[in-house]
């Protein structure tokens, strides 16, 4: 007997992108006068309103942008979509897990889009 639940989908999501869906979400929960927010829903309504400051086209460009490059895959695009960083050391920190580094040409190149979104 397992006690772990099957992942049914998965699917990457800018801030931008979240927030609007958890503003529609917030707009269903004022309707219902009976139905009150939860603290983490409260929390991530809290993140995405500082921290996403594109519309979800442009962020959804942005990640098309940096998935256009080689060695950026789509979760990496997401995480530098969503996190921004605005040097090398904050950029290396995104690929610290992955099992290659980049040049700095690479990395340049990466905040060169980095820089056209910020």
């Amino acid at each position: 007997m397992t006690i772990f639940k099957e992942k049914l989908d998965e699917e990457y999501l800018t801030n931008a992108e979240t927030k609007a869906i958890l503003e529609e979400l917030e707009m269903e929960r004022a309707a219902d006068e009976d139905r009150e927010m939860r603290y983490e829903l409260k929390r991530a309504i809290e993140h995405v309103n500082r921290f996403a400051l594109l519309d979800p086209e442009e962020s959804r460009e942005f990640v098309d942008k940096l998935q256009e490059l080689e060695k950026v895959d789509e979760a990496t695009a997401y995480k530098i979509a969503n996190l921004r960083p605005l040097d090398r050391d904050e950029l290396r920190s995104v690929f610290a897990q992955e099992r290659y580094s980049l040049s700095g040409d690479e990395l340049d190149e990466v905040l060169g889009i980095v820089k056209q979104y910020a």
